[in-house]
C-alpha cells in the first residue's frame, strides 16, 4: 500500500502529540520522583511536592493526558476523514 502525503502528515502529527505525551508522563512519572528532595522544598496543600505528585498529583495528570490525546485524536480523524465515531 502506498501511503499518501496525506497519510504521512496524519501519522507525522500523530507521532508528534505522541511524543510529546509521553514526554510529559516521562518527566512526571520519573523527573519529579529523581528529584525528590530538591522538590520537597515546594508545599501544595499543606504537603511536600514529591509527596503530593506521588499520592494525586500524578493520577490527575495521567487523567488529563489521556483527555487530551482522545479528545486531540478526534479532531485529527475529522481533519483527516478516518473519523469512525457518530457525527
Amino acid at each position: 500500500m502506498q501511503l499518501t502525503d496525506k497519510h504521512r502528515e496524519y501519522w507525522s502529527r500523530n507521532l508528534n502529540l505522541t511524543a510529546v505525551l509521553l514526554a510529559i508522563w516521562f518527566v512526571v512519572t520519573f523527573v519529579v520522583i529523581w528529584f525528590a528532595k530538591e522538590l520537597n522544598d515546594i508545599v501544595i496543600a499543606g504537603f511536600p511536592f514529591a509527596f503530593y505528585m506521588g499520592a494525586q498529583g500524578a493520577l490527575i495528570i495521567y487523567v488529563v493526558v489521556i483527555w487530551f490525546y482522545a479528545k486531540r485524536m478526534n479532531q485529527l480523524d475529522k481533519d483527516y476523514g478516518v473519523y469512525e465515531g457518530e457525527e
